[in-house]
């Protein structure tokens, strides 16, 4: 890895070798003596670097350290450390190589050569066709290495190649600014049929849906009392269904905690660490539109991270259209491994659009995702290597939990914690251990880039992309799971941003529904009996109990004595069978709350356990500004704001809450 002895790329072009450029843009190919010769060993770079005086030699030595326990190249690990710039590294590399440098920015390369080897290919390999001269290709790369292993491949592309070097960083500058509008609009295609919502943006599918609407509002003039009764009893058969899988999953939980509590902290301890003989790079994607109120904090929290900073890849996806942002980003001194990743402006504007462009730039092995409000868990990146590792191949995903550090902010704070904490603390692990394909949330995401590179990344057009992405991996073979970490973040406090945000949530899983179910047989055969019923359960039923719940609160009209229409199409013992149920039902959901949070620093939110019955009707009112959006502008993304209460709250990275009367606010 310290590439001494690697002369495999001399030896396969030994008949040409490459000049210094005379002029700008000329280069001549020279028969170089040495390569007819029995090939020699090359200098160790470190050696090299030493011996100009570019680098200690106990740098060096601590160099070396790390990279027998990582999977990085000697260079990165000396640049990111601060021990050598890329100028010094690249001239040493020539020495090693016997070759020359090039500047592809200055120099920029020939678009008809990158196309042949593909944008992305010379993004993901760091391999860079130059320029032909003489009839060679000269290949501009900053990973040597990589130019031998894919020499093979090269000739059969562009025939005799010969081999240049170059920064990182110029060949990504110099493939960006001839392909990046061609890299933007695959950015927008990368799913293909029949996984991508793109046709439901045809005006003949809000056509359907309109007419369906109307409809219904016909048959409830005509017949009011056998539609809502039809409907009524659809809505507490999904609340039924619902319920099952809420009991499943507290059964589960409840299960492991007795199990865990039997067995005591010493079986804790006595659990083996797994131990990863070299850590893998992993790239963090971290979208930002329109927030540079919060960018400065979101590094600080960065650099919180425990991870070694030469296998970390943040890469700070930025809109080009978002000038604000990218302002206070230039103006901000970045280390090496947090980079800048521009997206240029395209037929939609969406996350998924952004992070499928940005996927092509990153180096890691592994693939994350964190939103700009995020405060992952130092250890966080630790944990995700640890797991991939000891994990099965079909285990493409890795889902964190998600918790808020302003949950003290106001009644709607505290509500959407105790909701999350019941999702991603019980339901979630429930799924999971039950079988089921989960919808992801859409950060803490880990992902093996090889096999989200396979199923094509995201549907750059779906505004609940995490969910899809969820059912697709299960769709193609892939398994998804829980992983024991923590990402904290900014709960939306305010009552209207909130039902903008969850309409926003509920139209991509109407989206991602439809786009499923378009060939249920199908569906049915990849995913099988078990996790086809998962999908009506997640979906189906989540999106009933929304747009149907003024039906099912009008159970309490009963329960005080009001008017109802159900008095009139049941009997008296199946009505009150039914309010029962519903009463039962509601039960279940608290209870699931209620245990969610035990064993958190947040019992004091149970006290706010009951008022959720007045939290989910919220939900109703962004479902229908959902299904207005969905039959006018099914791909629009209601932006949510960031960093609304965060000069109020505590330090997320404390890992603690504040005292109950500290920066607590009334409703």
């Amino acid at each position: 890895r310290t590439m001494a002895g690697l002369d495999t790329s001399a030896r396969r072009s030994r008949h040409v070798g490459l000049a210094r450029p005379a002029t700008k843009g000329t280069i001549h190919l020279v028969e170089d003596p040495a390569r007819t010769r029995a090939p020699q060993a090359h200098l160790p770079l470190g050696e090299i670097l030493v011996r100009d005086g570019a680098l200690l030699p106990g740098d060096l030595a601590r160099a070396l350290a790390l990279q027998a326990r990582q999977d990085a190249l000697l260079g990165e690990i000396l640049i990111t450390q601060g021990m050598v710039s890329e100028t010094q590294l690249v001239r040493a590399l020539c020495q090693q190589w016997r070759t020359e440098a090039v500047d592809p920015i200055c120099d920029p390369p020939d678009p008809r050569l990158v196309d042949r080897l593909g944008a992305g290919a010379c993004l993901r390999r760091g391999l860079l066709p130059w320029r032909r001269a003489g009839g060679v290709t000269v290949i501009a790369t900053a990973r040597p290495e990589e130019f031998a292993r894919q020499i093979d491949r090269l000739e059969v592309l562009f025939g005799p190649v010969a081999q240049a070097l170059c920064s990182e960083t110029q060949l990504r500058l110099a493939v960006e600014q001839i392909r990046a509008p061609a890299l933007a609009r695959a950015a927008e295609t990368r799913v293909q049929a029949p996984y991508h919502c793109r046709g439901l943006g045809a005006g003949w599918v809000q056509r359907l849906l309109l007419a369906c609407v109307i409809g219904l509002a016909a048959l409830l003039i005509a017949a009011p009392v056998p539609v809502l009764t039809a409907l009524t009893f659809w809505a507490v058969t999904t609340l039924f269904l619902t319920a099952l899988l809420r009991i499943g999953a507290l059964w589960i939980v409840l299960s492991d905690r007795i199990n865990q509590r039997r067995a005591g902290p010493l079986a804790a301890r006595a659990a083996p660490k797994v131990a990863l003989a070299r850590l893998p790079v992993i790239s963090v994607l971290v979208p930002l539109y329109e927030e540079e109120d919060i960018t400065g904090r979101l590094l600080r929290r960065l650099q919180a991270l425990s991870y070694p900073r030469e296998l970390t890849d943040i890469c700070l996806v930025v809109e080009a259209g978002d000038e604000r942002t990218r302002r206070v980003l230039m103006r901000t001194d970045l280390p090496r491994w947090i980079r800048i990743v521009t997206v240029p402006e395209g037929a939609v504007r969406t996350k998924p659009r952004a992070l499928n462009y940005a996927l092509e730039f990153c180096r890691g092995s592994i693939v994350g995702v964190w939103d700009a409000e995020d405060a992952p868990a130092p250890d966080q990146l630790h944990q995700v290597a640890r797991r991939f590792h000891s994990a099965p191949q079909d285990v493409a995903c890795l889902q964190g939990r998600l918790d808020f550090y302003n949950a003290r902010t106001n009644w709607l704070s505290r509500c959407f914690a105790l909701e999350y904490a019941a999702w991603f603390r019980v339901i979630l692990p429930g799924m999971v251990r039950m079988g089921f394909a989960i919808p992801l949330g859409g950060t803490t995401l880990f992902f093996r880039r090889d096999a989200l590179v396979k199923i094509g990344g995201w549907d750059a057009h779906n505004v609940t992309e995490d969910a899809d992405l969820g059912i697709r991996l299960a769709r193609l073979g892939y398994r998804t799971e829980m992983v024991d970490t923590t990402t904290r973040e900014e709960a939306n406090a305010r009552a209207l941003p909130w039902i903008r945000q969850r309409s926003r949530w509920l139209k991509g899983y109407t989206v991602t529904y439809a786009v499923h179910m378009r060939n249920p047989v199908r569906l049915w055969r990849e995913l099988g009996a078990w996790r086809f019923l998962g999908v009506q359960l997640v979906f189906l039923c989540t999106l009933s109990q929304f747009l149907l719940a003024p039906l099912l609160w009008s159970f309490w009209l009963l329960a005080f004595g009001g008017p109802h229409f159900l008095p009139m199409a049941v009997s008296g013992a199946t009505l009150a069978l039914l309010a029962a149920f519903f009463v039962l039902s509601e039960v279940i959901t608290l209870a699931t709350a209620a245990v969610a949070i035990r064993g958190l620093n947040r019992r004091w939110l149970l006290a706010w356990v009951p008022t959720l019955h007045f939290y989910f009707p919220l939900g109703a009112l962004a479902a229908y500004k959902g299904l207005i959006e969905l039959m006018f502008r099914p791909f629009y993304w209601d932006k949510t704001k960031h960093g609304v209460f965060e000069e109020t709250c505590p330090d997320p990275l404390d890992g603690g809450d504040p005292p109950a009367e500290s920066n607590a606010r009334t409703v």
